[in-house]
């Protein structure tokens, strides 16, 4: 083991580790956030009802993606610092992982701006950018600066106050039309790959694992939490994916920006007269962890690459987050925010096997030299 994997696994307190357990809610909190709300629309531009079997392929692509991480963090007994480190050297390999920050910087703006113009269009038109960015990315700040035990609460909290939603499907599928779904596979097979693309970045989430990666208590017993995590997030987008299909038609779907939330607009309770409002509100808890995780994951990365004391990096960046989402004023902006986040979360997943087999390739020249 080298001196970067040392210093990446070692040096970290087992009081500040968590249980293998956990990582399900670290897995699953991440990959369910904003793009629940309205991923419906973008994975039947291609496929139409056909799409739900392009969310059965994505998540079969990122149980692949997550046994390729696995294998390239137990192969370096580090984070994604000690992978890069041992590849491609000190210098090379820190630019490299400040990428990777950098990326997981632009995940939480695209979480925060999205959700706030949710507000503004749902709730509140007049809402102030500026302060609700100030108030929300501050509650993300004191989170993110309690630890990664405190953010994996937060995981852990929104999965289980996430879960009540999900019975909310049943009101609208009293007025489906399963006749939607039929034909099976009535398009062409680079139709479907499109729409598996498209689906696959909205399961953006489990690249962070290679950051808090040496955070886990035997990591080795975490993997079947980890797919059972990307397995339940599979699982609710389909389902969401269904009854958004069985309801809507292709024409209408095309003309809603969140479906989700236009599926809460049905529900009937003698209590609630706007269901929506809740949900949302509701979905504050769900979406921060999103914003917490990948902050944590930003400022951690510089942390390891040049020995920055963390909590100052979390203070630049919540600056950075905090002027940005101000600057980003109009639909295009987010819509183009967005699109590059889908990019870059893109060349990310498909750098995963390249380094997986970078590695092992340098492994294998590592022994040949030895003998």
């Amino acid at each position: 083991m080298t001196k970067a994997n040392q210093s990446g696994t070692r040096s970290i307190p087992e009081n500040v580790m968590v249980s293998p357990t956990l990582v399900f809610f670290l897995i699953h909190a991440m990959q369910i956030g904003v793009g629940i709300l309205g991923f419906q629309r973008y994975i039947a531009k291609d496929a139409g009802y056909d799409a739900w079997i392009s969310i059965l392929v994505g998540g079969l692509v990122m149980h692949i993606l997550l046994w390729m991480i696995y294998k390239i963090l137990e192969d370096s007994d580090g984070d994604i610092v000690s992978v890069h480190n041992d590849i491609y050297g000190r210098y090379l390999g820190g630019f490299l992982s400040i990428i990777f920050s950098f990326y997981f910087l632009l995940l939480s703006l695209t979480v925060v701006r999205t959700f706030i113009e949710v507000i503004q269009v749902w709730v509140f038109p007049r809402l102030n950018v500026w302060v609700f960015a100030f108030v929300f990315l501050s509650l993300a700040y004191y989170f993110a600066a309690g630890g990664f035990r405190v953010v994996t609460g937060m995981c852990l909290f929104s999965v289980i106050l996430g879960l009540p939603i999900l019975l909310l499907y049943i009101f609208p599928l009293q007025y489906a039309h399963m006749e939607n779904l039929f034909p099976i596979v009535n398009h062409s097979i680079p139709e479907l790959l499109a729409s598996t693309k498209t689906v696959t970045l909205s399961f953006l989430g489990i690249e962070l694992l290679l950051i808090y990666y040496p955070f886990i208590k035997k990591p080795h017993a975490s993997k079947k939490w980890a797919h059972h995590g990307v397995f339940f997030t599979t699982l609710i987008y389909l389902v969401t994916a269904i009854v958004s299909f069985v309801y809507y038609s292709l024409e209408g779907l095309q003309g809603i920006i969140w479906p989700t939330i236009s599926l809460w607009k049905i529900v009937e309770l003698p209590f609630v007269e706007r269901f929506e409002y809740i949900g949302l509100a509701m979905w504050v808890y769900v979406t921060l962890p999103n914003i917490c995780l990948a902050l944590w994951a930003a400022s951690r990365v510089p942390r390891r690459v040049m020995n920055f004391k963390q909590r100052w990096i979390l203070i630049i960046y919540f600056f950075i987050l905090f002027i940005a989402c101000g600057l980003l004023k109009d639909r295009e902006s987010i819509d183009l925010l967005n699109d590059w986040t889908g990019k870059v979360g893109f060349f990310i997943l498909t750098y995963i096997p390249i380094l997986f087999l970078f590695q092992k390739v340098a492994n294998k020249v590592r022994k040949r030299h030895v003998q």
